[in-house]
């Protein structure tokens, strides 16, 4: 099923276009990059045509304006197993939550519905809002009493091609994801057996989890682990795919810009950010320590090394997909970067920042660097290319209309 279609063409309500999105989205790791490098040549490339990074426009134009298989060689750091740039695949459902359109529609009014919340306040769409890129556009989130969290909101974008999720790693599937924002005390606070209740005695949501899901096994059809499942069938229909990018790639070789092109060529070569942002989602999936942890300082985040305990993972947080970048701002998993520009300009510099100074080299604590992470010194012209051409990343703005719910139970609780 080509999912990227039919979000299209169920229950979605498209009304005309308003103003751009403006989002949030997961932080930008660009300009990875190492001594140690290597030049992944795809398969069928000319050899001939792997190009010293600084390529004038009518150059870049000729070696990009061809199917991808025939683009030049990229440049990796050796020991990165990446993956070629392209066209975003069908979303793969789990064998144990399969698809139905039903179920698809289900997800969509939970996604929608505050009543997932111990406030009947708060849904999902919440911090992930489509009219903000699917996420919230605030530096932080704000979860229940409006209690203000430690991290920026990841787009729900593309989510369906990720794992693990969350920013430290934690979660292995969307439907571990959406159980534990649920049952957490510091965002919807519902407590899955409470919700689950909740529901259950609104016969509209009976009738459709009966529907979908059966009678189950217990008095009530409605529990915490069918209302993951529904909810994370919803937001694998929620993918990209309809960028200029994306039509760059299926052949339409005019609707990018010289400048943009030279981005594309700037971002596969020189800056070396396939390290990290690779494959059609432009991410790797992997955690990464990329000195941006603010250790001893306030705002403090050691990332998955709160879940895992291990040393490694101090400072350690998930490459985001670069898709919809332009629209997701701001950036970084604390939301401190404003813009693109001032992003690509940190990574350029190799994050300075997360390098200890003075005392802290004696402290054990210290969060190491990934060794991907180098100066680049890319030029102001190189920065400018390679923001121009996360622009074409771009998705269309469409807004979308909430679905209806079902009444009864907004008394507050």
């Amino acid at each position: 099923m080509n999912d990227r279609t039919r979000i299209g063409d169920r229950s979605w309500r498209l009304l005309p276009l308003a103003l751009l999105t403006l989002g949030v989205a997961a932080s930008l790791v660009v300009g990875c990059t190492s001594r140690d490098q290597t030049k992944q040549v795809p398969s069928s490339a000319d050899t001939a045509l792997i190009p010293d990074p600084a390529v004038g426009p009518r150059d870049v134009r000729a070696l990009y304006a061809r199917p991808v298989s025939e683009w030049p060689a990229f440049i990796v750091d050796n020991g990165v197993d990446a993956v070629e740039l392209g066209p975003v695949p069908d979303v793969v459902f789990p064998e144990d939550n399969p698809y139905s359109e039903t179920k698809a529609d289900l997800g969509e009014q939970l996604f929608f519905d505050p009543r997932l919340s111990a406030s009947n306040q708060m849904a999902c769409a919440s911090c992930h809002d489509p009219d903000l890129g699917w996420a919230d556009g605030k530096t932080v989130s704000f979860g229940t009493d409006r209690l203000q969290l430690a991290r920026n909101a990841p787009t729900a974008l593309g989510a369906g091609h990720v794992a693990p999720l969350f920013w430290d790693g934690r979660a292995e599937s969307l439907e571990a994801l959406s159980a534990e924002v649920i049952n957490n005390a510091d965002e919807l606070h519902g407590i899955g057996d409470d919700v689950a209740a909740k529901l259950d005695a609104i016969p509209e949501y009976r009738d459709a989890f009966v529907e979908v899901f059966g009678d189950g096994d217990n008095a009530s059809p409605v529990t915490l682990d069918r209302i993951a499942k529904a909810i994370a069938t919803f937001v694998r229909t929620i993918n990209p795919g309809r960028s200029r990018f994306d039509r760059f790639v299926a052949g339409r070789y005019n609707v990018l810009t010289d400048q943009e092109l030279r981005g594309l060529h700037v971002f596969r070569t020189r800056a070396n950010c396939m390290n990290c942002h690779h494959g059609p989602l432009f991410t790797d999936n992997q955690l990464h320590t990329t000195g941006l942890h603010l250790y001893g300082r306030r705002g403090e985040d050691l990332g998955a090394f709160r879940v895992t305990g291990k040393d490694e993972d101090r400072g350690a947080f998930r490459t985001p997909t670069l898709r919809h970048i332009e629209r997701t701002g701001p950036y970084m998993h604390h939301g401190l970067f404003e813009s693109l520009e001032v992003t690509v300009r940190s990574y350029s510099g190799g994050n300075k920042v997360g390098r200890p100074r003075g005392k802290q080299l004696e402290d054990p604590g210290f969060p190491g660097m990934s060794p991907l992470i180098h100066e680049l010194n890319l030029t102001d012209d190189e920065i400018s290319d390679l923001v121009a051409f996360l622009g074409t990343l771009t998705e269309p703005h469409r807004r979308i209309e909430p679905p209806s719910l079902p009444a009864g139970l907004y008394k507050r609780e």
